[in-house]
């Protein structure tokens, strides 16, 4: 269990542009699905019928619904580094991302949308999309929740609570508030420690609390995780299994066969992309 003011602070230093081990190639897996087209919409339904537990195969075989991950909107700055720059989307491109998107006719959904999706072959929208936002920062606040409430956009917020009510990060009633809108809260640990590092008390430190406290927060029951930097391991799975979660999220590496719902993949939208660029890429990573 990290102690000092000084790790703390390291942690926070980290946030800046956490989820940088993962990395952002692509995998295409196989798909087992098929489309139903009605006079108004296109939905995506599953071979099996609703209601049947499909098996980690059938949940690999499933096309993939997009998923994005964001940490910081805000406009770059002069001391942000090349790489920080990847994980900080300047307001005026992120907000014609979510207009492309809109435009495009994409549909939010939200994390249980996708884990009855997964598991029994409930029907989505037509092109279905998650938009995930990782680490507290405030600016997913003001500025991209937002933008997101003028499309009718629901997201689900990945939350580091040792980052709760400090400067520049979302505080308890922002956090509620987001819940209550709609959205969805998810766990992201107390100071973004790397999940392939967890031991001994570090599953009641960074895991058992946070959850505990951020339903003391929203009043709901926190299911969903996302692995700080994107990294994960098989080892680590069970806990999760154990604690109640039904689904956890990394980057983009390939899925875990033996457990595909704790390594649900996300792209990263860089910095440095376009409306177009970032279009191109949820087809191919998809």
């Amino acid at each position: 269990m990290l102690k000092s003011y000084t790790a703390v602070a390291a942690a926070l230093a980290l946030s800046v542009i956490s989820c940088q081990s993962g990395k952002t190639s692509t995998v295409t897996d196989s798909t087992s699905t098929k489309t139903v087209t009605t006079s108004t919409s296109t939905e995506v339904v599953a071979n099996e019928k609703p209601g049947k537990k499909a098996s980690n195969a059938e949940i690999i075989a499933r096309k993939q619904v997009p998923i994005l991950c964001y940490h910081q909107i805000r406009d770059w700055r002069p001391k942000d580094s090349k790489t920080a720059k990847d994980y900080i989307v300047p307001i005026a491109s992120f907000k014609e991302k979510i207009k492309m998107l809109a435009d495009s006719g994409y549909h939010t959904i939200l994390p249980d949308q996708l884990y009855a999706y997964l598991t029994t072959g409930a029907a989505l929208p037509s092109k279905p999309i998650m938009l995930t936002f990782d680490d507290t920062d405030l600016d997913q606040f003001t500025i991209a929740n937002p933008e997101l409430k003028k499309y009718g956009f629901k997201a689900v917020y990945f939350i580091m609570t040792v980052s709760i009510g400090r400067p520049n990060y979302m505080n308890k009633e922002q956090v509620k508030q987001l819940a209550d809108e709609g959205n969805v809260i998810g766990s992201h640990t107390w100071d973004h420690h790397n999940f392939k590092k967890f031991a001994g008390d570090d599953w009641k430190t960074q895991i058992d609390k946070p959850t505990k406290k951020l339903e003391e927060i929203t009043g709901k029951k926190i299911e969903y995780f996302a692995y700080p930097f994107g990294l994960w391991n098989a080892q680590g799975l069970p806990e999760l299994h154990s604690r109640g979660f039904k689904m956890a999220f990394q980057l983009a590496e390939k899925r875990d066969a033996n457990d595909p719902l704790m390594t649900v993949r996300r792209i990263l939208d860089s910095g440095y992309w376009s409306a177009k660029t970032l279009h191109n890429s949820i087809k191919n990573s998809f």
